[in-house]
Parts: C-alpha cells; structure tokens; sequence
C-alpha cells in the first residue's frame, strides 16, 4: 500500500510537468487540464494497489494522453477529428517516454504552462488566478476564498481567462532564448502577486485568512520550480530568496488576537530559521553573479533584518543604501516611501519626513503613507497633526487590524497630552 499522503504530494509535485506535456500534445488548456485530472483519477485507483511508478509525472502524462485521446474519439463519434497538425504525434503510443521526456521538454513545457497563465493580453488578477488553478491546481473555491469574492465570480474570471488564451492562437513551439528573457520577468511578477496577497493577509483563525495567506507558500513553491528551470539565473534567486526571508516572518507578525506586531517589536526567536539560512544561502549565490537586478536588492534589504539579532542592531545605514540602490532600478514612491523608513531610522525624523512630502500627490490613497506621516510627526512632538495623519491612514486601512494599530497610536499620544 502506498502512503495517501505520499501520493498527494507526488500529484501536487508533477502538475506543472504533466498539463505542460499535455499542452503541448492536445494544444488545448481545458483539454489538457481535464487529461490531467482522468490520469490523476486513475492514479488514485492504481497506485495504492501496484505502488507509484519510477516516474510519477511520465506515468500521469502517459494516461492522461491516452485519456486525452480517448476523449477526443468519442466526441468524433459526433464531429470529425482535428487535423493530424492539431494533434501532435497522437498515433505514436510506440516512442519510448524517456525519449519524450528529456530535460529539454520538461523544461520547454513548464515555461510554455507558465507563458500561456502569464499572457500579456490577461491582466494581473486573472494571470494570478489561471496560474493558481492551472500550475498549482488550486479549486476553485480555494482561489475565490483567497480573493474573498464568490466561487462563481472567480469561475468566470477563470474561464474568461481561457477564452482570452483560446482566442490568442499562442504558438506551440518550444520558447526561443528571447521569448523567455522577455517573459520571465512578467511570470517572476506574477509569482511576487501571488505572494504579496498572501503576505498580506491579516492575522487571526479565520478560514479565509488562512486560504489566502496559503498564497505565500503556494508562491515559494513556484519559485522554486522557477529555480529548477532556470538555475543560473540570479533574479529568479534573488525573488526566491525574498520570499523566503519574508515568509521567515510570519509566525512573528500578528498576536493570536490578531493585532499586528512591527517588525521592531516582533519576537526573532519565532523567526524561521530554516527558511532564513535558504534565503540567505540563495541571495549569496545571486549576488555571486555579478548581474544585480531589483529581486535582488529587495532580497538584500530582508537579509540585513534577518541577519539583526536585534532591532536595536540593524543596519539602517545599510538598508538606506539599498533602497536608494532600488530607487534607480525600480523608481516608485513606495520604494521612496520605504526608504524614507530606513532615513528615519538612521538620520532621524526631520530628513525622513522632507523625503516624503513630495509624494502626497501620488499616495494620496496609500494607507502606509499617512501611517509613516503619522510617525514621523508624532516624533517630532507635533501631535495635532500626527493625530491627523493617522485619522487619514484608518481610512485607508486595508485590514481591521491596521485600522486597530493606528487608533493604539492615536490613543497613545492623547494620553499623553497634558
């Protein structure tokens, strides 16, 4: 008998191989997508009898082309068979797997499953959702509940997403040296999306905070698929080594009621460690190659946090450096926002508050903007006006646990006005 649990993982591991060889072979999502899930039904069966084969991703690509095919057969009892070019190399059951599935097509193939979910024609949130239930295999439900809107709400938006990849006609061919230097970066986006939305998930036992701050680990397991693919290549390490780093966080970030915790008062010793050494190994090997690109910069910032003992120890100087190192790569004001944060903490609250005034315009609707203002004044012992800030950042607030944070803030300098 195998192990359930095994068989999961091993399923949840070959995904990306597998729809990505089918892709290839049916040239059609939905087709490949419902191939997968008949090879996986059968593997189910099969498995816990016989025990899982050497290859499990082959084994599942294998059935499900014949699936596939036996599913396109019976709906030829109706309408005709698409050309012999539609489907590619269906009748040659004979040619050995191990011939079809070299390193070169495995690679091509996930590239190929992760171009289609990054198609420039998506926008954002629907590349987010069709990788999540494509590459990763995320239900439905999962995905919506992460997003907090409506099971059906998200089917669409799935489904016009297939419709968009459907009407593009994307080629088939394996990507080219230049298709995959212009793509990666907007699937290297999609991947710290992923991420960020469960990253930002607020604290607390909630069902649906604990789908989506799932995202996080979702996300690392994509970056790590990345790193697979692309092993020499420094930004796919520096925006793994982030995630790790910031992942590294989380039991530190929010007390059981939920309430936030700032990085300077979180207990390190709930930091993981494990995570962080992983991290801290892959930006070293990134930076190793002399090729610095905003992933990892960021990467570098978390390492300076992660490597302080001590809030009282970290290297703001440092941290400043970087950001301002960011700011000519990347140009944001949330990148000056944040770098105004390490001024602050390195030169005090007169510079860090200069920097930042000129971003009124832009961040007008950023809740961290008016949080950092509120700071900055109240530091500046003017309290009125810090107390304004602060009535502006609760406004903006994205969580009833940011909200909660700012009013402790704004009690905090009402108690103390004489």
């Amino acid at each position: 008998m195998t192990d359930p649990a095994w068989i999961d993982a091993a399923l949840v591991a070959a995904r990306p191989r597998a729809v990505g060889a089918l892709l290839r072979y049916f040239r059609e999502l939905d087709l490949a997508e419902e191939a997968f899930q008949d090879a996986c039904l059968k593997a189910l069966q099969v498995w816990p009898v016989k025990g899982p084969p050497r290859d499990p991703a082959a084994w599942l690509i294998f059935v499900g082309r014949n699936a596939g095919v036996d599913g396109l057969r019976r709906r030829g009892r109706q309408t005709a068979l698409p050309d012999e070019a539609v489907l590619s190399d269906l009748d040659d059951v004979e040619t050995p797997l191990a011939e079809r599935l070299d390193g070169a097509d495995y690679r091509d193939d996930v590239l190929r499953l992760l171009f289609v979910c990054c198609h420039p024609d998506l926008p954002a949130t629907q590349q987010i959702a069709l990788a999540l239930r494509i590459v990763s295999g995320l239900s439905v439900r999962r995905i919506a509940r992460a997003f907090l809107v409506g099971e059906a709400a998200m089917e669409q938006r799935i489904t016009r997403a297939k419709a968009r990849v459907a009407a593009a006609g994307l080629p088939f061919e394996a990507p080219g040296p230049v298709e995959r230097a212009e793509r990666l970066g907007v699937v290297l986006a999609m991947v710290y999306l992923v991420f960020n939305e469960g990253y930002s998930a607020p604290g607390g036992p909630d069902a649906d905070r604990d789908d989506r701050a799932g995202l996080a680990g979702e996300a690392i397991r994509l970056g790590r698929l990345l790193l697979r693919l692309f092993p020499a290549e420094p930004e796919v390490m520096g925006l793994t080594s982030l995630m790790l780093l910031q992942h590294a966080r989380a039991g530190a970030r929010f007390a059981d009621d939920g309430a936030v915790i700032l990085l300077d008062d979180q207990d390190r010793s709930r930091w993981d460690r494990t995570a962080i050494a992983e991290g801290l190994a892959l930006m070293d090997k990134a930076l190793r190659h002399l090729r610095p690109g905003p992933y990892q910069v960021q990467a570098a910032i978390a390492a300076l946090h992660a490597r302080a003992v001590s809030a009282e120890v970290t290297d703001w100087t440092g941290i400043e450096r970087l950001y301002a190192t960011l700011e000519i790569m990347q140009p944001s004001p949330v990148v000056t926002l944040n770098r105004a944060v390490a001024v602050m903490k390195a030169r005090g609250p007169d510079e860090a508050l200069a920097m930042i005034e000129p971003l009124a315009d832009r961040l007008g609707g950023y809740f961290y903007f008016f949080g950092l203002k509120g700071t900055l004044l109240s530091q500046l012992g003017r309290a009125s006006d810090a107390c304004a800030a602060y009535d502006q950042a609760i406004a903006l607030a994205n969580t009833p646990a940011q909200a909660a944070h700012i009013r402790d803030q704004i009690d905090g300098l009402r108690a103390a006005e004489p």
